[in-house]
């Protein structure tokens, strides 16, 4: 069994920076990790997904080019880090952990059968 715990959320002014952090315990070897989030009434949106190697990072859309995602393989940790946030950031963001996926799929929440229980991130203006 995987589990996942997200920490480092809280209020954040808009134009600051956060840092979130997910620990993963058990069989998470060569797996794909990752973040999504969902806003009240939204569906849940693709943010960050990393494969075990670390050699490639993929982003969603309104996040690419101001957030950073990276694992920490010896301590089966991973990390969000976005800078310039928006109001429209404010979400609920889920650490996620799937198994070999094809590239195509990464940004499906439906690949990722492991998710972590939220952390509350919200971006006052």
């Amino acid at each position: 069994q995987v589990h996942l715990i997200e920490s480092g959320g809280g209020l954040v002014q808009a134009g600051g920076s956060l840092r979130l952090s997910c620990a993963a315990s058990g069989r998470i070897f060569a797996w794909y990790m990752g973040w999504f989030r969902q806003a009240p009434g939204k569906k849940r949106e693709f943010v960050a997904a990393i494969p075990y190697s670390a050699d490639q990072q993929y982003y969603g859309d309104s996040v690419k080019g101001r957030s950073t995602v990276s694992r920490d393989k010896a301590k089966n940790t991973l990390t969000l880090e976005m800078d310039n946030l928006k109001p429209e950031d404010t979400a609920v963001y889920y650490c996620v952990g799937g198994g070999s996926i094809i590239e195509s799929a990464i940004r499906r929440p439906e690949s990722y059968p492991y998710w972590g229980q939220g952390t509350q991130v919200t971006v006052s203006s």
